[in-house]
């Protein structure tokens, strides 16, 4: 058989796309070709690290995917900002890895939709927490039936950011971080669970913490968390939750007609999203009939461990590049997440926010799928983002924008500062 050629790629952000970088530098199916950062102390560092490689590097986007004989580019930039950056990179001829969020307004859906399907090329969401080993043997089981039809199922990604906040907003009071909706981040929780039943979304209310003065201590003016109750196309309901509660938590189970599965709770120190308890019945209520009950508890055997053990997120980061560039390779069994899921993941959060804003009123989800309700929607461009919302900008709380001081910015500008300072001293 014809050994197939190594998929090319670029990767747009330096700093967060290193992971990326990294699997390009030691995959056998893909090479690293061009790296694109607007920040040129960023770039310097990567030049340093990959001395001796033949990549080149870019400050413009425009002119990075004009790179000549790229195949595909990674969006490691800006959370906000990477549907147009997909849709320019698609209309480039180019396939598409996007890390999180896939869009951040209704328009931006429907024209990332339809560039997809015009464009015929791949493009495949990186949300890695579908990828840690739990939550990957659970999607495996449940699609064989083990726990039966899903019932309910409850995701938590709880990263307190407060003590790195200067050194992922830098003390800008614009950045996206200090102006994003409660529920605005939510494919770490809701993803996972979206992936592992392949159910569509139907249906969400929104709740958000208001207790947020922690958030408003650095710069942030959403609310402190947000949950999303969502109810999924076979009447089955999820709990999300995300934020900025103060102890990290990162946890997923999932009920079934005859069983559950659940990874290990971090302060449990037994594995944390690694270890998988499976709780199951041989057949749907055992208790009335004859049947055997079965428990599990184990660490999923890692087909690949050896060659993810370096990566960021438990490995995660490994298999979702992985299996991007096997599907451009052709593999139709490749584990990616393509455009309908990644909307699947977010717009749940998306309209839990309406939900909230309306008084906690339940919201439909709609399913771009369906080419007839996309006019509806072409022009939404509601977000918190002055820029990109015009006339449609939302408050980035129930209770409005609060006001932060400038003192506040310029006091984690001077951290980050201190910071990079510190790391020049070695």
């Amino acid at each position: 058989m014809k050994e197939k050629a190594k998929i090319r790629i670029g990767v747009i952000g330096g700093y967060r796309g290193s992971s990326m970088i990294n699997y390009c530098r030691n995959a056998s199916d893909a090479e690293l070709v061009a790296i694109c950062d607007k920040n040129p102390e960023v770039l310097d560092n990567q030049r340093k690290a990959l001395e001796g490689l033949d990549i080149a590097y870019y400050e413009s986007y425009d002119d990075f995917i004009r790179h000549d004989g790229m195949d595909a580019v990674v969006l490691a930039n800006y959370a906000n900002e990477h549907a147009p950056f997909a849709i320019k990179a698609l209309k480039q001829g180019l396939h598409v890895f996007s890390e999180v969020l896939p869009v951040q307004t209704m328009k931006e859906a429907v024209e990332l939709v339809e560039t997809v399907e015009s464009t015929g090329l791949v493009y495949a969401y990186g949300e890695n927490y579908c990828y840690m080993q739990a939550p990957m043997e659970m999607r495996r089981l449940y699609r064989e039936g083990v726990i039966g039809e899903f019932e309910y199922g409850e995701g938590e990604y709880i990263h307190n950011c407060a003590p790195i906040w200067h050194s992922i907003t830098y003390g800008e009071p614009d950045h996206w971080r200090n102006n994003m909706y409660s529920t605005f981040y939510c494919t770490h929780s809701l993803g996972p669970i979206i992936h592992i039943t392949g159910l569509r979304p139907v249906s969400v209310i929104g709740f958000e913490g208001l207790k947020a003065e922690r958030r408003f201590n650095h710069g942030s003016k959403s609310g402190l968390f947000g949950i999303e109750m969502v109810t999924l196309e076979n009447g089955g309901i999820v709990k999300s939750i995300h934020g900025g509660l103060y102890k990290n938590s990162v946890w997923y189970t999932v009920y079934g007609s005859k069983g559950r599965m659940e990874c290990a709770r971090e302060d449990a120190r037994a594995g944390h999203v690694d270890r998988l308890y499976v709780n199951y019945d041989d057949v749907e209520e055992a208790y009335w009939t004859e049947g055997n009950s079965h428990f599990k508890d184990y660490v999923p055997s890692e087909r690949l461990k050896e060659s993810s053990a370096n990566f960021g997120h438990g490995g995660s980061d490994f298999y979702s590049m992985y299996n991007f560039v096997k599907k451009i390779n052709g593999d139709e069994d490749a584990d990616t997440i393509d455009v309908y899921e990644a909307l699947d993941m977010f717009l749940p959060g998306h309209f839990a926010y309406q939900s909230i804003l309306d008084g906690g009123a339940s919201k439909l989800i709609p399913d771009l799928r369906d080419k007839s309700i996309r006019d509806k929607w072409r022009n939404d461009t509601a977000c918190t983002i002055p820029s990109v919302a015009g006339d449609m900008l939302l408050p980035t709380s129930v209770n409005g924008t609060p006001d932060i001081p400038a003192s506040v910015y310029e006091k984690v500008a001077r951290r980050w500062e201190e910071e990079k300072a510190a790391r020049k001293r070695g």
